[in-house]
């Protein structure tokens, strides 16, 4: 994939989801050391980076759901040289998008004010300590040019491990397709 003959350099990110793609990923088992005697591993939740790097290959887990996500989104598509949604929620918004049938002021007064014994406050993004939410959650392609679409909820660790072979390889994935 590389034609200096280094590593090709992989990051994982992981936005609004529940993980499930990053836990697929490491059910790859033996497989893992078969890739990462193929690739840098450079940053991930794996892997403690305080920068993202420039890399080859970006899987993005989860929707964008807020502006933290915006701001990261962006910084990965500018220092990747292939995007790829990984998994439905990135792909569609899948699950983290079902709050888009409520509104952001009714989740939040939902979950911090009549669900709660205790009101402290509102998360409203100001303070910095809690980015404030989008008003919608969105599939990544909405916000950034995605190369490939990894779907599945989540997608298995076969389908994982032979997307990546593919590209290392490099040929061009073959993936399934919604419908």
């Amino acid at each position: 994939m590389d034609s200096q003959g280094l590593k090709p350099r992989l990051a994982t990110i992981w936005l609004g989801g529940c993980s499930g793609c990053h836990m697929s990923f490491l059910d790859m088992d033996e497989r893992l050391i078969d890739l990462a005697l193929r690739v840098d591993l450079c940053s991930s939740p794996l892997v403690d980076v305080k920068e993202f790097p420039n890399v080859d290959v970006t899987l993005v887990e989860g929707a964008v759901a807020n502006e933290a996500h915006v701001h990261e989104l962006e910084i990965v598509r500018a220092r990747s040289r292939i995007v790829v949604a990984f998994g439905d929620c990135a792909v569609t918004g899948n699950v983290t998008a079902m709050r888009n049938a409520f509104g952001v002021e009714d989740v939040l007064t939902r979950a911090y004010r009549s669900t709660s014994a205790v009101v402290v406050g509102v998360p409203d993004g100001a303070d910095g300590m809690v980015p404030r939410l989008l008003p919608r959650v969105r599939p990544l392609h909405e916000l950034v040019k995605v190369d490939y679409f990894l779907q599945g909820c989540p997608p298995s660790a076969d389908e994982i491990y032979t997307f990546l072979n593919e590209l290392l390889e490099g040929r061009t994935p073959t993936i399934r397709r919604f419908g």
